[in-house]
């Protein structure tokens, strides 16, 4: 996938897989040795807004480490292959996360996740360009990055940005804040196929990202929410419901990316959601992916990480 010339690969590290310089999570040791690596995988950051956020999986002193080993607000299903979760954005915000001095010296081209949070809409317009001007502050950075505008975090408590007009107004801001960083937005399926090809008609949109994780009990025509977790009601209620990720969302992201392309959508288009093995990569860049993520397969699928990114690099190279 290239986008203003810069070449981002043909596989993205979802958000928040591996934490938000790549650094993962202390399991992660442990599953190196069983295939779990991203090495050659392009990082996108685990997603970042203005402010510090608390979310519901708290981290440590440092910021980066969990403070709980198993976090209570993710529940994972191995035999089904999926995940929920509600870590529901807990970050320490982006002036703590540019103070460590990290992804102004990678070396390979990255994605930092934005999410905007104001209830307020024009708060969160301003939210945004705050957060562009932060980030351009800090440059030059060693190497290009691009940012990815996450409209769709099931677990934030404020719905997805919908509207084209509304996205429109987000990518005009960090058009204008960061003139020469490629900008893709991520939407979930529950967005209408139609919305993310109207937004990709706007020139400061370079490329699409599907799927986020699905809302709890959303999409049950598709997805037998009981019967993956054994309850009508989210295991994670306590916390919002959480979002579903893995196995249950390829379907619904092959059939959302052909529609998609249907409709005419031209712009790239990374898409993920449920890959855990090499066929499902192949799968999506048959109809017409430019990059693929992957996220949960770092827990539900580990050892077959390594094999996935060299078969995609190899194969569509």
């Amino acid at each position: 996938m290239k986008l203003m010339d810069i070449d981002f690969g043909r596989v993205h590290v979802a958000s928040g897989a591996t934490g938000f310089f790549g650094e993962g999570y202390w399991f992660h040791e442990y599953l190196r040795r069983y295939g779990l690596d991203f090495s050659d995988a392009t990082l996108v950051s685990k997603t970042v807004t203005l402010n510090p956020r608390a979310g519901f999986m708290p981290y440590g002193p440092d910021k980066l480490t969990l403070a709980e080993r198993f976090p209570h607000c993710v529940t994972i299903r191995w035999w089904s292959g999926c995940v929920l979760n509600a870590v529901s954005l807990g970050n320490p915000g982006i002036r703590q996360l540019l103070a460590y001095n990290r992804w102004q010296k990678m070396r390979q081209p990255f994605f930092i996740s934005v999410a905007t949070v104001y209830s307020d809409w024009h708060e969160r317009k301003v939210e945004l360009e705050l957060f562009c001007r932060l980030l351009n502050k800090e440059r030059p950075f060693t190497t290009s990055f691009g940012l990815q505008l996450n409209l769709s975090c099931p677990n934030s408590g404020l719905g997805e940005i919908g509207m084209v007009s509304q996205v429109s107004e987000l990518l005009e801001i960090a058009r204008r804040e960061l003139p020469d960083v490629p900008l893709m937005v991520k939407f979930s399926v529950v967005t209408p196929a139609e919305t993310a090809v109207n937004v990709a008609l706007h020139s400061a949109c370079d490329a699409i990202c599907v799927s986020n994780a699905v809302p709890w009990g959303q999409c049950s025509d598709q997805i037998d929410w009981s019967r993956l977790f054994g309850t009508y009601e989210s295991p994670l209620k306590t916390f919002g419901g959480g979002g579903l990720s893995g196995a249950p969302l390829r379907p619904l992201v092959v059939n959302w990316l052909a529609k998609a392309k249907a409709l005419g959508l031209s712009k790239p288009i990374c898409a993920g959601g449920g890959i855990l093995k090499t066929e499902d990569a192949w799968s999506l860049f048959k109809l017409g992916a430019d990059a693929v993520s992957l996220g949960s397969i770092a827990i539900l699928r580990p050892w077959r990480v390594r094999g996935i990114i060299k078969s995609c690099q190899n194969r569509w190279s």
